[in-house]
């Protein structure tokens, strides 16, 4: 299947660049994944098309302030270094500009040497591995010297670091928010609740290749990269009780969407208490075994997101859906609105 079968015309001004002041103040497109029949809405009114008895799932993710901007010690040249991926206690895959600088065995220092770290290999794509020496809590420092990594086509700076955080974000290791998320706000979450629904949560660590595009004219030819999830054995138990009393699963987000179809895969049809990498690649033609609905933002042209909602809904629904957000004027990707498909 041809990635240029999934492009589409973007206007680069509707690639929203702030979040807007109210969380749930977005707008909410309705998209019927058999019919392709389309409604416009609010974000608030997702109460209405949830029912009791069935389950939204979150991914509970926190985002690590992970740009740092430092010096060799060498020669105080300035580096920027993007961590990726912890691989050991104080090992991480990083990404660094400029690269060329940066070889095996040099030191760098961030923040007047409160933070160190030495080169100990090159990996793959240009990327490096640092071992990271300092006093103290790591965490910590990296919030006193870190900045959130926004995507790249965001060009505008984000005054509160939080807006770029879920609500419900927990567990420290993502390298991007699960964006479909942070259109929730606690009380719209206890009103969901309030209604019956069960709110599920699940961690999966965003990586960047989220954001990176499919180079490939073939889609089989891509290479999806490798993301942390876990699931806890109480919501694996929650999600396999809603199934057998015809409840729906919603998912929120595509990370949310690639753990629970990861697991449901590995585990013969049902959900199970795991953990691992999952590099699941979903376009059409898969057949999706976990989620019946899923609240997600809209995305950039030819990119896997476009297309794991093609094979929800189908090709030819999701470019005619987006084809109407563009002439409705919606706002795209990280900090824009957002879609329900059931």
């Amino acid at each position: 299947m041809r990635v240029d079968l999934f492009d589409f015309n973007l206007p680069e001004e509707l690639i929203a660049q702030t979040p807007l002041e109210n969380r749930e103040a977005s707008r909410l497109m309705v998209v019927d994944k058999k019919s392709g029949e389309i409604s416009h809405s609010n974000f608030r009114s997702i109460l209405s098309y949830l029912k009791k008895g069935d389950c939204l799932v979150l991914n509970d993710t926190r985002v690590l302030p992970a740009r740092l901007y430092g010096v060799k010690e060498e020669t105080g040249a300035k580096v920027e270094v993007l961590l990726l991926k912890q691989e050991e206690e104080d090992i991480w895959e990083t990404l660094v500009k400029p690269a060329k600088r940066v070889k095996e065995g040099t030191v760098l220092s961030f923040g007047d040497g409160r933070l160190k770290a030495i080169c100990t290999s090159e990996s793959e794509h240009g990327g490096r591995h640092f071992k990271f020496q300092y006093d103290g809590i790591f965490y910590e420092i990296l919030d006193a010297l870190g900045e959130m990594p926004l995507p790249p086509y965001i060009r505008e700076q984000l005054d509160d670091q939080e807006r770029y955080q879920t609500v419900y974000a927990k567990h420290r290791g993502s390298a991007a928010a699960p964006t479909a998320g942070l259109h929730f706000t606690e009380q719209l979450l206890q009103d969901i609740a309030g209604k019956g629904v069960h709110i599920a949560f699940i961690t999966l660590h965003v990586g960047l290749g989220t954001f990176r595009p499919v180079s490939a004219d073939s889609i089989d030819e891509h290479e999806m990269h490798s993301e942390f999830y876990q699931m806890s054995a109480p919501t694996a138990k929650l999600l396999n009780e809603v199934k057998e009393n015809g409840g729906k699963i919603i998912s929120v987000g595509t990370t949310s969407t690639r753990t629970l179809e990861t697991i449901v895969k590995k585990h013969d049809g049902i959900f199970a208490e795991s953990s691992g990498w999952t590099n699941i690649f979903i376009y059409p033609g898969y057949e999706y075994g976990a989620i019946d609905g899923l609240v997600t933002n809209f995305h950039l042209p030819k990119s896997t997101l476009v297309m794991l909602v093609s094979a929800l809904a189908g090709r030819d629904n999701i470019l005619h859906a987006y084809e109407e957000a563009v002439k409705e004027r919606y706002r795209f990707f990280s900090f824009g609105d957002a879609m329900l498909i059931l």
